[in-house]
C-alpha cells in the first residue's frame, strides 16, 4: 500500500475531479445537511497522504471545507481551505505536510459560520507546544462556556464550538494530559467525537458520554487509525478493530492505545439518523451495516403501508436502499425512474435560491418512457423542508405519471436537532407545521406514509422487542442532553 500511494493518489484525484460526488450517499437536495467527518493516524511515514484518503472516504459528511494537521517535532503544521478534499490537496501540498502523526476534518458548519477562519482542524500554540482538534458534533453549552472563558481572559479566534473545547483542555494541562482531558469532557455537554493531535505526535480520540456521534478505531499495518466511519478504513485496507464506546477517551502514543472513560450515562443515545441518512451505506455504525439497515426500513415500510403500483423508485440517491427493501418485500419491480447527473455539484453550496433550484433540475432527470402512465411509489429517506420534493412530484405529474405515492423511511421530523444536524429551528421542519394529510396535499401526492417510530426501531434492531438506545429527539422531542438555550433535557410537546 505504501509504495503505491503516489500512483493511487494521482489516479483517484483524476477520477474524483471527473465525478466529484460519487462518494456521497445522498444528493442532499433540500434535505438535512451532514454533520462532519474526522480522521486520525498515529506515526505513519505517509501520514498526510493516508489522512487525505481517509477524508476522501468521509467527504459525504461535509463539503464546505477540509483540513489536515500533522505533528513535526513539538510543532503542528496545518493546511485548511474551503471546498472539497480533492480541490484543497494535491501531491505537492501533501508533500509539504511531512510528519508522522496527523488528523483531518471535513466540515459542514453547524456551529460557527462557513468561513476560512472556522475551518478545522483548529490549531493553537501554547507555551512552546502545539495542539490541534477536529470535531464532529455540536456542543450545546458552548455559548455559556465561551462567556466564562472570555470573562477569565481567553481570546477567541473563531466562532466554532471546537475552539471552546481546546481552550478548556489547555487551561487544564497543568494537571497532566489525562486529567486535562477528563476535566475538559466534564465541562462539555452535547454531541462530540473529537480527534486531537499533540505536537509530540500523540493522537487522541474522544466520544461523548451519550455516544451521539460515531467514531471507530482501526489499524493500518502497525499504525492505529481513528475515523468517523468504517468506510474510511476500508479504502485504506485497514483493519477495523472496534467502535469507541460512549464516554471513551483513547490516547495513542508510543506505548500503544490507552483507554479510559469520562462519566458514563445510565443510557446510551446513539443518533439513529446516522442509519437513516448520514452514514455511507458501506459503513458499519453502532455494530450494524448501514446498507442492510436501510433495506430493512424499506421492508418495514412495505409491511406498514402497502399500496398497488407498477414500480418502486427512489429519488437518487437518498432512498435507494430503502426502495430496494420495499421492492423486495412488496414484489413490485424496482426501477431507477430518475437519473442523476453526477457531474453537478451539491445543491446546498450554491449561493442563491434561484441557483439551488436550477441545480436541482440539472441533477435529476426523469426517464419519461418508463414513468408515463404508470402508478409509482417513491421512497424517500426523509422530508425536511419539502420544497424540492414538491418540485419533483410536480414534474412527474406534468410528464404523465398516473399516480404518485410516497413512502418515507423514518417518522416525521417535528423537532429541531441541537446535536449536529442543521435543522435547529422547528420552523424549518414542514412536518411540524402540517399534518401528514396536509403535507400529502401540499406535495401533490396520491398517498403519503411515514415509517412509524416503532417500526423504525424494530427494523433497526431486527427484533420484535428492540432495545432502545437511540437518540430520536428529532422525531419524539425527547432530548437526552440539556440544551444551553432553547429546549431542556426531557420531552417536548
Amino acid at each position: 500500500m505504501l509504495n503505491m500511494i503516489p500512483v493511487f493518489f494521482a489516479i483517484n484525484v483524476k477520477l474524483f475531479n471527473q465525478d466529484r460526488i460519487m462518494n456521497s450517499s445522498q444528493p442532499n437536495d433540500g434535505g438535512p445537511r451532514e454533520a462532519c467527518g474526522v480522521f486520525g493516524i498515529y506515526e505513519h511515514p505517509e501520514a498526510a497522504k493516508i489522512t487525505y484518503f481517509g477524508l476522501y472516504a468521509l467527504q459525504h459528511r461535509g463539503q464546505e471545507s477540509a483540513g489536515i494537521a500533522v505533528a513535526r517535532g513539538k510543532k503542528i503544521a496545518t493546511h485548511n481551505a474551503m471546498g472539497l478534499v480533492s480541490d484543497i490537496f494535491d501531491m505537492d501540498k501533501l508533500e509539504t505536510l511531512d510528519g508522522g502523526s496527523a488528523i483531518g476534518h471535513v466540515r459542514y458548519s453547524t456551529t460557527g459560520s462557513s468561513t476560512l477562519a472556522n475551518t478545522q482542524p483548529f490549531t493553537v500554540n501554547h507555551m512552546g507546544k502545539s495542539y490541534s482538534i477536529a470535531h464532529n458534533g455540536n456542543l450545546v453549552n458552548a455559548h455559556t462556556l465561551k462567556k466564562e472563558l472570555e470573562n477569565d481572559g481567553s481570546i477567541f479566534q473563531t466562532t466554532i464550538d471546537s475552539e471552546v473545547a481546546l481552550h478548556i483542555l489547555i487551561k487544564n494541562l497543568k494537571y497532566g494530559l489525562e486529567q486535562a482531558l477528563l476535566n475538559m469532557t466534564a465541562k462539555l455537554k452535547g454531541a462530540y467525537s473529537f480527534t486531537i493531535l499533540t505536537g509530540k505526535g500523540e493522537v487522541i480520540g474522544i466520544k461523548d458520554p451519550n455516544g451521539l456521534r460515531p467514531l471507530c478505531l482501526g489499524k493500518l499495518n502497525q499504525h492505529y487509525v481513528l475515523a468517523s466511519e468504517s468506510c474510511a478504513l476500508d479504502l485504506l485496507q485497514a483493519e477495523f478493530i472496534r467502535e469507541l464506546d460512549s464516554g471513551e477517551i483513547v490516547i495513542i502514543n508510543e506505548d500503544g492505545v490507552k483507554s479510559f472513560f469520562t462519566e458514563k450515562p445510565k443510557q446510551k443515545n446513539f443518533c439513529i439518523f446516522e442509519y437513516i441518512y448520514f452514514s455511507r451505506p458501506d459503513s458499519t455504525i453502532y455494530s450494524k451495516n448501514v446498507y442492510q439497515t436501510r433495506k430493512a426500513y424499506g421492508r418495514q415500510l412495505a409491511e406498514e403501508a402497502p399500496v398497488e403500483a407498477d414500480i418502486v423508485m427512489p429519488f437518487p440517491d437518498s432512498g435507494n436502499y430503502a426502495a430496494i427493501g420495499y421492492s423486495e418485500a412488496s414484489k413490485i419491480p424496482f426501477e431507477m425512474g430518475m437519473i442523476r447527473n453526477h457531474y453537478v455539484g451539491r445543491t446546498f453550496i450554491q449561493p442563491t435560491q434561484n441557483m439551488r433550484d436550477f441545480s436541482v433540475r440539472m441533477k435529476l432527470n426523469p426517464v419519461k418512457e418508463l414513468l408515463r402512465g404508470k402508478d409509482v411509489i417513491i421512497i424517500e429517506d426523509s422530508i425536511i423542508r419539502g420544497t424540492t420534493a414538491r418540485t419533483r412530484i410536480k414534474a412527474m405529474r406534468e410528464l404523465g405519471v398516473n399516480k404518485v405515492h410516497m413512502r418515507v423511511s423514518c417518522p416525521p421530523h417535528r423537532f429541531p436537532c441541537y446535536y449536529g444536524i442543521d435543522f435547529s429551528n422547528k420552523g424549518e421542519l414542514i412536518a411540524a407545521k402540517m399534518s401528514t394529510e396536509e403535507l400529502r396535499v401540499y406535495l401533490g401526492l396520491d398517498s403519503l406514509h411515514y415509517l412509524s417510530l416503532e417500526g423504525l426501531l424494530k427494523a433497526t434492531s431486527g427484533t420484535d422487542d428492540p432495545e432502545d438506545f437511540f437518540c430520536k429527539a428529532c422525531f419524539d422531542g425527547c432530548y437526552p442532553v440539556a440544551i444551553d438555550q432553547g429546549a431542556s433535557k426531557g420531552c417536548l410537546e
